[in-house]
């Protein structure tokens, strides 16, 4: 009997120490890298707590703007000053003195720490001066942080920790605890971003923070100087400033303005409000980009219903409208009498447009959204193609908007007049309008619109171009875009003309203005969506420009003084330009 027992002991014994010895074999052999349900690596995780670390760099990849000049981050010198330096010999006095402190402050802020310090950013000079001194633990650095400037921000997107969403994206790299992009451009180019080595000084402690190895610090990152991956966008540095400051100085609380190169299809320059707040980044719409969000246009959307009225020959010559009446028939807030399409359009007249709206849909219930097509308002605008094993890459996320929602408003008359003039269903973002302006003044020609030009090896190398694209499928033709342009440069010349207060400027402007009712109240007051889009000059085409102040009462926020100052801002931005440039 007792024997049995002890063999019974003696069993249970050895079957745990064989659980011990398995899970200690998964611990340190089989599962190291990818521990347990939440994937934990052990490695890294072990390497944390004996080591104290100065990150450099995180090794993902950036912005850069259309001159390759840094977008997304700034990169200073600082001087890092490692903890053990308290407990050996050198010359503090001669260190002070270059950094143009006392050998006391410079001990007092040594004195508490207990991880490496972060003394603060030092000139070139100084970082040359002190790493010819040669002190272990003393070490000059060139280290990226977020832009002081915060431009683009929006469009840039954010970043984040999400590893279950990191591993679903990215499962051959699981067990890498890394930052995705989770929003803009962040989130589109994210699989050519993804940081990989680190770059980072590491000093080995022991359990209570003494040196292990020595005062030796080591170096680890990385070693390919073709990565990290560089994004080239076609962002103006001096456009996006300009614009951002401007917006500011109008006070959009919400809402922004986007610029376009006609010619190439290139954003130069989008500004979104509400600001990010980056400690608190999905607070108040913050992180959307309202440039390429959906929104109620107005009478901005006028041009589609003239392009689908000219164009199929709805309207005949001489012909007038009782802009005296609303849509409905009764006495409008403006008597402006008897008009013709032109006067029509300068003056953006609703009984107009909504008559003619009618006249569309019955020759066809498809042709307003036909046409927003062929003027590219509507639809995927961006550039799409394939890049080495990824199909269809977009280079940016963004609605494709609409015009009506069911068959029901397709054919009704009144949801249609309503539809006329950029009201009930219509939804379009300022990226789009912006688009459509660029169409109208190449003439009818579509292209897609980009906002990288290539991905860049660390070197500066190309890796990828991304090529100007036409957009395939139907467009307007020469002769109606002509039409239109002559119409959108009404609306300035018109000295009763929506954008007449544009005569003056320096670049001859066309466009259109658009005052939407957007249904919300707030105290009592409803609140509208004001638009201005255009392009210029006027001759010769280069830029396309929307500006909109979204949610704002009717007799506030009016967003023609703000397009009229971009207008000027860019002119005078060309002029500094072309005097800087030396004589050929």
């Amino acid at each position: 009997m007792r024997k049995r027992r002890v063999r019974f002991i003696s069993a249970i014994i050895i079957l745990m120490i064989m659980v011990l010895l398995t899970r200690l074999m998964q611990l340190q052999l089989f599962y190291t890298e990818n521990y347990s349900k939440h994937h934990v690596n052990l490695l890294n995780e072990s390497v944390k707590q004996r080591t104290q670390e100065v990150l450099i760099d995180d090794g993902r990849g950036h912005f850069l703007d259309n001159e390759g000049y840094p977008l997304s981050y700034d990169e200073k010198t600082i001087l890092v000053l490692f903890p053990f330096l308290k407990s050996i010999n050198w010359d503090r006095e001669q260190v002070a003195n270059i950094l143009n402190t006392t050998k006391e402050k410079l001990e007092l802020s040594l004195s508490n720490a207990k991880k490496p310090l972060i003394y603060g950013e030092i000139s070139p000079i100084q970082a040359k001066q002190i790493t010819k001194m040669n002190i272990p633990g003393l070490y000059a650095i060139q280290k990226k942080y977020p832009p002081e400037s915060n431009i683009a921000n929006q469009l840039i997107g954010l970043i984040g920790e999400n590893r279950e969403e990191f591993w679903k994206r990215y499962p051959e790299k699981k067990g890498l605890d890394t930052k995705l992009g989770i929003s803009g451009l962040q989130n589109s180019f994210d699989e050519f971003l993804i940081e990989e080595h680190p770059s980072k000084l590491i000093f080995h402690v022991d359990g209570i923070g003494a040196p292990l190895f020595g005062i030796d610090v080591k170096y680890s990152g990385q070693s390919n100087p073709y990565y990290p991956l560089m994004v080239k966008t076609t962002i103006s540095n001096p456009f996006q400033k300009g614009i951002e400051a401007l917006v500011d100085k109008y006070e959009i609380k919400k809402g922004g303005a986007l610029l376009l190169d006609i010619e190439t299809g290139n954003i130069l320059a989008s500004v979104s409000r509400p600001i990010l707040n980056r400690e608190n980044p999905f607070l108040d719409d913050g992180a959307v980009n309202m440039m390429f969000e959906q929104h109620i246009p107005g009478s901005v959307f006028k041009t589609v219903v003239t392009a689908a009225a000219v164009e199929e020959g709805l309207i005949e010559n001489n012909e007038e409208f009782n802009c005296s009446l609303n849509i409905r028939g009764e006495p409008a807030e403006r008597d402006l009498g008897m008009l013709a399409l032109n006067e029509s359009f300068s003056r953006s007249c609703n009984k107009t447009f909504g008559e003619l709206a009618v006249r569309v849909q019955q020759e066809e219930n498809s042709f307003l959204e036909k046409y927003a097509e062929k003027l590219g308002i509507i639809g995927y605008t961006g550039w799409e193609g394939d890049i080495f094993h990824i199909k269809n890459f977009r280079q940016f996320a963004h609605e494709a908007g609409r015009i009506f929602t069911s068959d029901e408003s397709r054919k009704d008359q009144n949801y249609i007049m309503q539809t006329g003039i950029g009201q009930h269903e219509v939804r379009v973002s300022p990226l789009s309008v912006a688009n459509m302006m660029a169409t109208i003044a190449r003439g009818g020609e579509k292209k897609e619109i980009r906002v990288a030009t290539d991905i860049q090896y660390a070197n500066g190398g190309a890796l990828f171009h991304f090529p100007e694209q036409n957009v395939k499928g139907d467009h307007i033709s020469t002769s109606t875009a002509i039409k239109l342009q002559s119409l959108l440069r009404s609306v300035v010349t018109d000295e009763e003309g929506t954008g007449h207060i544009f005569q003056k400027l320096p670049f001859k402007v066309a466009g259109k203005s658009g005052t939407a009712e957007t249904g919300v109240e707030r105290d009592g007051v409803q609140l509208h969506n004001k638009w201005f889009a255009g392009y210029f000059p006027f001759e010769q085409p280069k830029y396309a420009l929307v500006v909109v102040n979204l949610e704002v009462p009717n007799d506030q926020g009016g967003i023609n003084p703000l397009f009229a100052d971009i207008v000027t801002m860019i002119y005078e931005e060309n002029h500094k330009q072309q005097q800087g440039r030396p004589e050929e």
